[in-house]
């Protein structure tokens, strides 16, 4: 999930318990009653979910299953010209359906074996703390709303796309579910939000952005790519920068543009080394350091 709040439309309940999604002007949907009503509903049943209990299970609209299968089967064709092997190896254990949007709870099925981690639903914008805290218990917070039928190749803002195609075919391999852990352990340590906001920063450069050189070539492993159209062909044009936690942590960027520089390792050993490793040693110190 996007760790920044302005990708997320925001969701709140009125006095009397209805929820609403405010799209912004600009998203494909704010104009489609249908698909705004949808979307509160989901919303609804994200927020009246209890921890252990299962996942809503949603009824997608044919709309919204056409949508997956476009986008599943466009972005597997990009996966296998520009996605990791250690990602392409992750998602071909685990599977995912491209003919249908998976329920969470069968995400979690496919998960669980392979890596520990399970799938909970998500209205909208998970606190940092929250968000990054769950990865110790091997919890992922995930949204179940599905982009605009206009436009299946674009979404403005985090949807089960991202979430399930991005994150579960990266949380499918131990060794990125390993990172996760380490860096929901880390969130237990902060209790300074500038070093919280350090920690998503470096895990927005890795594990969302982040790409490996593999014989002689530059491949994707980062969530964000993997899910992004556009961002999967764009990111060979960035500026490529070795692995170095203090400018990951500390570099400013615009979340509403392709990434114009990205942090490129040498192999997943060296992301385990980099980005694992300051994930399990991270402190307020070590982040007051950085700074």
């Amino acid at each position: 999930m996007f760790t920044d709040g302005r990708l997320y439309s925001p969701v709140t309940t009125s006095t009397d318990g209805d929820v609403t999604v405010h799209l912004s002007d600009e998203h494909p949907g704010v104009h489609d009653p249908e698909y705004r009503a949808r979307r509160n509903a989901i919303a609804a049943r994200a927020l009246a979910y209890r921890p252990g209990t299962p996942a809503p299970r949603i009824d997608y609209t044919d709309d919204e299953q056409q949508v997956w299968r476009i986008a599943s089967a466009e972005l597997a064709r990009k996966h296998q010209r520009y996605a990791s092997a250690e990602v392409l190896a992750a998602a071909q254990h685990l599977g995912l359906p491209g003919d249908h949007i998976p329920q969470l709870d069968e995400v979690s099925e496919k998960l669980v074996p392979l890596s520990g981690f399970r799938y909970v639903p998500a209205a909208g914008l998970v606190p940092l703390r929250e968000f990054f805290g769950s990865f110790a218990q091997r919890i992922f917070h995930s949204t179940q709303y599905i982009r605009h039928h206009s436009a299946p190749l674009y979404t403005p803002e985090p949807d089960s796309i991202h979430e399930i195609i991005g994150h579960a075919n990266q949380l499918a391999s131990p060794r990125f579910a390993a990172i996760y852990a380490e860096a929901g352990a880390a969130v237990a340590r902060l209790e300074s939000e500038a070093a919280l906001k350090f920690l998503a920063d470096v895990f927005w450069f890795s594990m969302e952005f982040g790409v490996v050189r593999e014989h002689g070539e530059v491949r994707c492993y980062g969530a964000g790519l993997l899910s992004s159209y556009g961002e999967i062909e764009e990111f060979r044009q960035a500026r490529l920068r070795p692995l170095d936690v203090r400018e990951m942590g500390t570099a400013t960027y615009d979340i509403t543009h392709y990434q114009p520089v990205l942090y490129c390792a040498n192999s997943i050993s060296e992301i385990e080394d980099v980005v694992g490793g300051f994930f399990a040693d991270v402190t307020d110190e070590v982040v007051a350091a950085h700074g």
